[in-house]
């Protein structure tokens, strides 16, 4: 018996060899289908990141709901309105609301007063998102906004940043109008001489990060302890600091953060200068610009370090295939909203639609759009043109309209209520429109008197003009905040 089940060595070994060839066939075989699928190796790389978290959206089983109470301080000339474009179209896509200037303060918070809560529209009351440009208020801020309200803001290297604020604001700023030649050679070579700290828009002039972020802009570079203690307190209130030259990277920190799907961090660039309205800077002038804008360039020293070690925390593979995976998902969109191709950038003169037309600082200086194609409406929804005309919205009409339907929101909800109800409320009701299932609300805290000096609003133009405090201080973290952490 047992002879008649023995085999032979050559037996067993003919078998073996045939597992081996069949293992090698179905390898060979499952590597050609991913490759015919994904069309790259990189594709089927992005398949198997073991320990990378998975992309799942909402919803779905065990995914935290997204956060929606978020400040996002807009600083100048940092990809920030490119970011307020997104901030807008979450908050529209998930019936939120966004607080927005009332009309007296145009579409930024009467920047570059100090922020108090009688810069906001009362029909954008109370707020889940605040994103348009204001001079920072932790105060002001806690008291408007949700206890678990995250905040947020954006930083660029001092270099680059600085030379398009001389590009931009070089017709209003008083300091950059009085160089001859409008030569940022000169004005770096002697600041002082056209420098004036207390005059209208000096804060465009020096350390704008540092004003828009609270602080003195003027404060002597030799003052180490002001300079430690300032960007400790930035780091302690904001949970996320992005970095413009690091956007999408920057941007898988933030979807992580506020637990959002990959769907609600897609762009386009908005408020772009042409080539020709750009310089490039001389050698020895970044050196230049680090020092005149000391205290700006510590913060992004600080932060971009701080960026990269939460990066490196993520895993770097892991946040290499996202960035991907965020580019091909931006890819798809744009060529759906542009008839199969990517975007051509266009003169404001170019730009059919008017309210696609981005503001123009200066004849000196190019700010570029996009435009539609005339043929959109075919084979496409409402829903999906309106998604392609919001997306390259320049940051005026995009606030305008927003403004407009958050008022109508807010007036329907105010007819539905108790008609004995007709004694003057603190703050607004909330819409009474659906809410989309799977976003997290806190509730509005009560309503908050505002500071009792109850400054006057001035009407401003969009570089704004006003009065400048010297100093305003950043307040506490609350608890709740606590989380891991280009303008072109």
């Amino acid at each position: 018996m047992i002879a008649l089940f023995s085999r032979s060595p050559s037996e067993a070994e003919r078998e073996m060899s045939q597992k081996k060839i069949f293992l090698v066939f179905v390898a060979i075989s499952t590597v050609s289908l991913l490759l015919h699928h994904g069309g790259h190796l990189s594709w089927t790389m992005e398949a198997f990141h073991i320990g990378c978290p998975a992309l799942r959206s909402h919803p779905a089983p065990g995914l935290k709901p997204k956060h929606t109470n978020v400040v996002f301080l807009k600083t100048h000339k940092t990809a920030s309105t490119t970011m307020q474009n997104l901030l807008f179209r979450f908050a529209e896509r998930n019936n939120l609301t966004a607080a927005l200037p009332v009309q007296a303060c145009s579409h930024q918070f009467c920047y570059p007063r100090s922020f108090t809560s009688h810069f906001v529209h009362p029909h954008t009351l109370p707020p889940n998102i605040i994103t348009s440009h204001m001079r920072f208020n932790k105060a002001e801020l806690q008291r408007l906004m949700p206890n678990d309200t995250i905040y947020i803001t954006i930083l660029r290297e001092p270099g680059s940043m600085f030379e398009s604020l001389f590009s931009y604001y070089n017709q209003y700023c008083q300091s950059f109008k009085r160089v001859p030649n409008g030569s940022l050679e000169a004005f770096l070579e002697e600041p002082w001489k056209y420098y004036r700290p207390d005059e209208k828009d000096s804060m465009y002039a020096r350390n704008t990060l540092t004003f828009d972020l609270g602080g003195d802009k003027d404060r002597p570079a030799k003052d180490e302890a002001y300079a430690r203690g300032f960007v400790a307190e930035v780091d302690r209130v904001f949970s996320l600091v992005m970095i413009a030259e690091y956007f999408d990277e920057s941007l898988v920190l933030l979807r992580h953060l506020l637990s959002w799907d990959l769907d609600d961090i897609l762009y386009v660039k908005l408020n772009m200068r042409t080539p020709s309205s750009k310089r490039s800077l001389t050698p020895g002038l970044p050196s230049k610009i680090r020092a005149w804008n000391s205290l700006d360039a510590r913060l992004y020293d600080h932060f971009n370090a701080s960026l990269w070690r939460q990066l490196s925390a993520l895993g770097p593979a892991c946040v290499a295939r996202e960035v991907r995976l965020l580019r091909r998902a931006q890819e798809r969109l744009m060529r759906s909203c542009f008839g199969g191709r990517m975007p051509l950038l266009r003169s404001a003169a170019q730009i059919k639609n008017k309210d696609l037309r981005p503001w123009q600082p200066s004849g000196k200086v190019d700010i570029v759009g996009y435009d539609l194609p005339v043929n959109l409406s075919r084979g496409f929804s409402s829903q999906a043109q309106e998604l392609c005309l919001k997306l390259i919205m320049p940051e005026v009409q995009y606030t305008r309209v927003l403004l407009r339907s958050q008022s109508l929101r807010y007036r329907r909800g105010y007819q539905l209520r108790p008609q004995q109800q007709t004694h003057p409320i603190q703050q607004p009701i909330r819409t009474v429109l659906p809410r989309h299932p799977q976003v997290q609300r806190s509730q509005p805290p009560p309503a908050a008197p505002g500071p009792a000096s109850g400054t006057r609003s001035t009407s401003t133009s969009k570089p704004a003009a006003g009065t400048q405090g010297r100093t305003t201080k950043i307040g506490p973290r609350s608890a709740q905040t606590q989380a891991s952490q280009t303008e072109q």
